[in-house]
């Protein structure tokens, strides 16, 4: 099977011209899986410090020494410098593997391959650098067809949910935006199996405290959604993948960048971090209200949104915008006063925004029911 960044050994000796040359695999025949990002060719002694990692090194032999130790530390420094294999025509220098090569070589868990008859080094090199190439071009279409996807949601009059649910589709894993500091803006699933009922208790398990947020869980993907500020690299929000129904490829991170960035000109168009937090939380209350979020639902998704009242009363309220304020986005200034007023008295807020709407809803959080009027008259 091929690797999402390459190709695999395996599927290097396959092709026409390694299979031509009789490979036998003589070390290292459980890691085939492994990465073949290059080839390269060479004779010389110290070639290992002209690699990078991740090549298919082709050679005759010549630079591998003639003593024990000269062989053994030269597949050290090979196996150290993480090449993908190292195959080895047989011929006037070796007519076959001496032990304390293969030896070394399945001591250190590198992939080690004779070839039986003599092939052109050019050929293979060519061959295996064009399946690399199609391989790549594949991947980068598969993305770029996200991308299109995503584009056309956004024409249609979608907006982040639905650039984040094609991307949670095309993964089969579910997909976050966060802000900087790992606060939850949006949260999309695939729709369907395990993961597809609940995303945000995904989150709150694999993401919702300081310290997964600061150490993000093994598999995961996160991309800076550009913006946010006037210096290079400013970061306006960020892109999770969690590889809960399966491993996350180089062609999901392919696909999450180029997401990435449509998210920025809609975050942009937003204007701020808040509004969309904002929006999110709107969403929320009015699907809670409207009957969309059952009972037994609503207080995890409430408390995934940071809102922790309790079991004391709730008081749900309406704030209706005067013309003026709901198109300029002056609703932002009203609901902060209306947030830091509530604060200084103790009372937890849940705040959300239905622009287009001009409604602004509030859940709020009681201490007893007398209190119903006091606090209804504060906001207003």
């Amino acid at each position: 099977m091929e690797s999402q960044s390459g190709i695999t050994v395996q599927r290097a000796l396959e092709l026409p011209g390694l299979r031509a040359g009789l490979p036998e695999v003589v070390a290292g025949a459980d890691r085939l899986n492994r990465t073949v990002r290059w080839v390269h060719a060479g004779e010389v002694p110290n070639i290992a410090s002209l690699l990078k990692g991740g090549e298919l090194l082709l050679t005759t032999g010549l630079g591998l020494g003639t003593r024990p130790a000269e062989q053994r530390a030269f597949v050290r420094r090979l196996a150290d410098r993480g090449i993908a294999a190292l195959v080895v025509e047989l011929g006037p220098r070796f007519s076959r593997l001496p032990a304390s090569i293969v030896d070394a070589a399945r001591a250190a868990g590198l992939p080690l391959v004779q070839l039986h008859r003599e092939v052109p080094f050019v050929a293979v090199t060519e061959e295996v650098h064009t399946e690399i190439v199609n391989g790549h071009y594949a991947l980068l279409q598969q993305a770029e067809e996200v991308h299109r996807r995503a584009t056309r949601a956004l024409l249609d009059g979608g907006g982040v949910p639905q650039v984040l649910g094609i991307l949670a589709d095309f993964t089969a894993n579910p997909v976050f935006l966060e802000t900087p500091d790992g606060q939850l803006l949006y949260a999309a699933s695939t729709g369907t199996g395990p993961v597809g009922a609940d995303p945000l208790q995904v989150w709150e398990g694999m993401r919702g405290d300081r310290a997964a947020r600061e150490s993000p869980p093994t598999g995961a993907l996160l991309v800076d959604v550009p913006g946010g500020g006037p210096e290079t690299g400013a970061v306006r929000a960020r892109l999770v993948l969690l590889a809960v129904a399966g491993p996350l490829a180089t062609v999901h991170r392919m696909a999450a960048e180029r997401a990435a960035g449509l998210l920025a000109v809609v975050l942009m168009q937003a204007r701020q971090e808040e509004e969309l937090a904002a929006r999110g939380r709107g969403d929320f209350l009015t699907d809670l209200a409207e009957g969309r979020i059952t009972p037994e639902d609503a207080p995890a998704q409430a408390r995934v949104l940071g809102f922790r009242p309790g079991d004391t009363p709730l008081l749900p309220v309406v704030m209706r915008l005067a013309p003026e304020l709901s198109p300029s986005g002056n609703w932002a200034l009203l609901a902060r006063a209306v947030l830091e007023e509530l604060a200084s008295v103790g009372v937890p807020v849940l705040l959300g925004v239905r622009p287009v709407e001009g409604r602004v809803p509030l859940l709020l959080g009681l201490r007893s029911e007398g209190e119903r009027a006091a606090v209804a008259d504060r906001v207003a």
